[in-house]
């Protein structure tokens, strides 16, 4: 962890040294991919499209084809390069700080965006598109993409937290998974479990602060307040540590992850066998299981969360990318309609769904009838999972990220959990109490 914080200010200080000598940013020979639409188009107007994520361009791809066959009058050659995380994310940075070389279009990861938030944004608002159908999104979506009520980012999806159970597990435990409507619920069908199954309810993991942060949000927390203030050390915070660590060392209901997190090796094959009966984690995770657990197709259902209390949320919103126009491009009025075309419409957000299975942040497209069409995700886990999600809709908080939630998710993976759960020198209390003196002097410095 060292060696990463070292890496960053080196990556911090070549940035501005590039910027000060004129650097320039990246060209498509730098890209790993570059995936072109509409060059056999005469006329047709250059849009360039930079993402991290291989999967994006084909979202972008299919939603170029579409424009230039309903919009004939404005055809567009969208050219879509996907750049390794850290370098476009970088070079996206150092291109809006210098002035030139930003393409037209661009994926910022949410953790990221702060960065892009910073003084006067060199990005477009996006209001005109976004005010007349965010009653028909999940409005928290578009919070972490927004600043002094503008719209930059267009949210790519919902990251719906929600609860995976291992049907035949629960079955053999004599636990009926309606019946869990709490955390306590959980603990005593947890208790069931391992009294009838031998087997645990569930994993804590002690390597990725994305779970213990969605468990937070959801008891009405987060790691920073709306204003940006950091409260790691606050009462609610405190709280869901404590449970996780009493899941395992008091209730003995649940183990340490193996391989450290939900998306270790050794955790999907320990899933895969069937040891544990549960799981907390966005509904983006459903591809985990379909890629990873095969042995599980047909035995796992997708629930709400445990409430912490009665009548209280269910559902967590996780992760996320915003989409942006960034201010050098040269075809405004057009690159931001096809952006709201190919994120906000409709279709879009049926996309969404059908090309990258990700659950769409606009919400009423979600009883369209293309969502109930057989695919792999309802042969995998059942057919509820729009039901599940309607359900929850309005229970997601949205997550406060700042230019600080690198190191406050490096102090908790690097010492907060592993001293409660692994070590357990401190206690919750006392482990975030120091994590929140750390980070505060990181930020002072």
């Amino acid at each position: 962890m060292v060696r990463k914080s070292i890496f960053c200010v080196m990556i911090a200080i070549l940035s501005v040294l590039l910027v000060a000598c004129g650097g320039s940013s990246s060209s498509s020979s730098d890209a790993e991919e570059t995936t072109v639409v509409g060059d056999d188009i005469e006329g047709a107007t250059e849009l360039t499209f930079w993402t991290f994520a291989g999967q994006h361009v084909d979202l972008f791809e299919d939603a170029a084809i579409a424009w230039n066959e309903e919009f004939p009058d404005r055809p567009i050659k969208l050219v879509a390069e996907t750049y390794p995380f850290d370098q476009m994310h970088n070079n996206l940075l150092l291109a809006l700080q210098s002035g030139s070389g930003a393409p037209d279009l661009a994926d910022i990861e949410v953790s990221r965006f702060p960065n892009y938030l910073q003084g006067v944004p060199q990005l477009l608002p996006m209001n005109e598109h976004v005010e007349p159908v965010i009653d028909k999104f999940v409005e928290a979506r578009f919070t972490l993409y927004s600043k002094d009520g503008s719209y930059y980012g267009m949210p790519t999806h919902v990251g719906a937290s929600v609860m995976y159970y291992n049907t035949e597990i629960l079955a053999e435990a004599g636990v009926d998974v309606e019946s869990i409507k709490t955390w306590d619920d959980f603990v005593e069908a947890g208790k069931q479990v391992v009294e009838n199954t031998g087997k645990k309810m569930i994993t804590v993991d002690t390597d990725d602060h994305l779970p213990l942060q969605q468990l937070i949000s959801q008891n009405g927390s987060d790691f920073f307040d709306s204003n940006g203030n950091l409260i790691l050390d606050a009462e609610k915070n405190i709280e869901v540590l404590q449970f996780l660590h009493d899941l395992v060392h008091v209730h003995e209901i649940a183990e340490l992850t193996p391989g450290g997190h939900p998306h270790a090796e050794e955790y999907y094959a320990y899933m895969n066998d069937g040891n544990v009966a549960a799981l907390a984690m966005p509904i983006w995770y459903m591809g985990r299981f379909i890629d990873n657990m095969p042995d599980l197709d047909g035995k796992i259902t997708i629930q709400p969360l445990p409430a912490w209390e009665e009548g209280g949320f269910r559902s967590a919103g996780m992760g996320g990318t915003g989409t942006v126009v960034t201010n050098q491009t040269e075809h405004e009025e057009l690159a931001k309609d096809f952006l709201a075309y190919a994120k906000l419409t409709e279709r879009a957000n049926e996309k969404l769904w059908t090309i990258l299975g990700f659950d769409p942040p606009r919400w009423d497209v979600w009883d369209n009838d293309i969502f109930q069409e057989d695919n792999p995700f309802y042969q995998y886990f059942g057919d509820n999972i729009f039901e599940v999600l309607l359900d929850v809709r309005d229970e997601i908080n949205s997550i406060n990220i700042t230019p600080n939630t690198p190191t406050v998710a490096n102090e908790i993976t690097t010492n907060v959990l592993n001293e409660v759960l692994r070590q357990k020198s401190d206690t919750a209390e006392e482990a975030l109490k120091k994590a929140q003196e750390a980070v505060e002097s990181n930020m002072q410095e």
